[in-house]
């Protein structure tokens, strides 16, 4: 340790032990105070500031709701202040925030463009606070575009010419971008995703117009080229109408196989054809209708109609006649005054003439109805085809066997589809399918036999797989009976020849002791002391032991030798 830093510990040693106590728990708390102010500033500081998305409050609930589910979607964490911004952790996500809204058309009405971007006011010269503003909004909109997750980096191009006096004379503003879409994107395919990344440059540049704006990839192919893209979603309109015309094949293939398969089993039912075509047309039809006035409507529960119906009502009638007889003499007033006759009259004046005129002018009422509707996609024509397989049997014989074939195989017989059966069908697939009698439209249900070749083959080798294994069963079990009979009758023989050993040996020993005793009982007799062996004498007084035992205790000396001949 330097010395100047153990002579500055002795020092606060030394001076620590002159403080007193009150002095001590000053600094003491002066220095927790400070540490705990530090504390409190890092972690106060380290914490992330949330950035609003939009700076102007949204007071709509709905559009509030919609624009907050819509970030969440994108995995963004949104919170709304109390005055109704939206606001996200960091300016990156706001950016990216920002780019998905204007391609979705969620933002606000009435927002400020100007809001969405957020840019600064310099108080600065004229020149250079146009100059920036230009630069920030050109860099703000490459901010947003390259914020979008199918963008790896975008090069963007704002050209805003100067203000001119008269509008003819006015340059338009133009704009052009080159993206860079990151692997694996369809940003060049996605006519949705260039309108939106169209849309950010037309939000973000006052007086931009469609026409003015070039997005291109890296390779220079223009991308909002959208009239060139008419064949393009030609070709995808027609990849969806084919798509919707496959599922609804589908659909009714699933509910006729279904309704089918429950009826005949889903083995015979297994070859169904539907070809629909329909009209994707939109179609807008105007009818004029004319209908007879109801005079009296239908009596409710009567057999038949009785209402009387009127093709028109008189809701008016005039007439008038005119009839004129006479010389045709017309005054035309004092002498020396022309009249007011008319040329044509004035020459028939003073003729003879007659006229009789009648008019008569009827006002009917029909009723008349409009009918105006949107007629778009239709079903032209339906074709359904499908076979139906009629039914297999075993033939069995006379012992209820099934009958076997010189080729060693199962011999069938096939029924086919009764003629009813398949006109059912056929109106169950005309009611499935909506069936109009039409030039055109045909259900066609066929008894067709189905090929079982391989069907039948892995049925008759199961089977015969089956009777073999069962054969083999049966000899092992006549094998097992027999070796049970055998090992049964090994065992009585083998007891029987056990008893007539153990007979035979008891023989022996019985004529032993006789001779024995009778030896013993002449000895007695005659008086002569005959020696004995230990083995005689063991086996003497044990002879003796057991008849005394058999004469104090005979019950358990027959229930012993019960138990030695079950052993036995």
């Amino acid at each position: 340790m330097p010395a100047f830093l153990r002579k500055l510990i002795a020092q606060i040693l030394a001076l620590w032990g002159k403080w007193t106590l009150v002095q001590k728990a000053v600094l003491i708390g002066i220095t927790a105070a400070a540490v705990g102010g530090i504390v409190l500033l890092v972690t106060m500081s380290s914490k992330p500031s949330m950035v609003a998305v939009i700076d102007r409050p949204i007071r709509d609930d709905v559009e509030l709701d919609r624009i907050v589910t819509r970030i969440n979607e994108e995995g963004i964490r949104a919170t709304v202040s109390p005055a109704g911004i939206v606001m996200v952790p960091d300016e990156t996500a706001a950016r990216r925030v920002r780019a998905v809204l204007i391609r979705e058309d969620l933002i606000p009405t009435g927002t400020d463009p100007w809001q969405i971007f957020d840019q600064d006011r310099w108080t600065i010269t004229d020149f250079e606070r146009n100059v920036n503003l230009r630069r920030a909004i050109t860099q703000m909109v490459r901010d947003h575009i390259k914020a979008l997750d199918d963008v790896d980096d975008a090069d963007v191009t704002i050209v805003q010419p100067e203000r001119e006096l008269f509008a003819q004379d006015q340059d338009p503003v133009t704009a052009s971008v080159i993206i860079t879409p990151k692997p694996g994107s369809d940003i060049t395919q996605n006519r949705k995703k260039i309108e939106g990344v169209q849309k950010i440059l037309k939000f973000a540049v006052q007086g931009l117009q469609d026409g003015n704006i070039i997005i291109a990839d890296q390779n220079g192919n223009q991308l909002n080229d959208f009239e060139g893209m008419a064949a393009l979603d030609r070709l995808t309109l027609i990849e969806r109408e084919a798509k919707i015309v496959q599922a609804l094949e589908t659909k009714y293939r699933a509910q006729i196989l279904k309704s089918l398969q429950e009826t005949f089993t889903a083995d015979r039912v297994r070859d169904l054809n539907i070809k629909i075509d329909m009209d994707m047309s939109k179609k807008e039809v105007n009818t004029d209708e004319y209908f007879p006035v109801t005079r009296k409507p239908r009596t409710p529960g009567l057999a038949y109609d009785d209402s009387e119906l009127l093709n028109s009502v008189t809701i008016s009638e005039s007439t008038s006649s005119t009839a004129w007889k006479g010389t045709g003499f017309n005054p035309e007033g004092p002498p020396g005054v022309e009249g007011q006759t008319t040329p044509a009259f004035r020459d028939m004046s003073n003729l003879y003439g007659e006229v009789t005129q009648q008019t008569k002018t009827h006002n009917e009422v029909i009723n008349n109805r409009k009918i105006q509707e949107e007629r778009s996609p239709t079903i032209d024509r339906v074709t359904v085809s499908v076979n139906i397989d009629g039914t297999w049997k075993w033939k069995y014989d006379e012992k209820r066997s099934p009958a076997i074939t010189p080729e060693n195989t199962i011999e069938r017989e096939y029924t086919p589809v009764p003629a009813e059966a398949l006109a059912g069908a056929r109106s169950i697939i005309e009611k499935a399918v909506g069936y109009k009698n039409d030039w055109g439209e045909t259900v066609t249900v066929t008894n067709i036999q189905v090929d079982r070749t391989a069907q039948f083959a892995s049925e008759d080798a199961a089977y015969f797989r089956k009777q073999q294994t069962q054969l083999i069963i049966l000899i092992v079990l006549i094998g097992f009976v027999l070796l049970a009979a055998g090992f049964i009758a090994f065992r009585i023989i083998s007891r029987e020849l056990e008893r007539r050993r153990r007979l035979r040996e008891e023989e022996i020993s019985r004529q032993q002791q006789a001779l024995r005793e009778s030896a013993l009982l002449e000895s007695e007799n005659e008086g002569v002391e005959v020696s004995m062996s230990v083995e005689e004498k063991r086996r003497m007084e044990l002879q003796e032991n057991a008849i005394n035992m058999a004469k104090e205790h005979p019950g358990d000396v027959a229930q012993l030798i019960r138990t030695w001949l079950m052993e036995e």
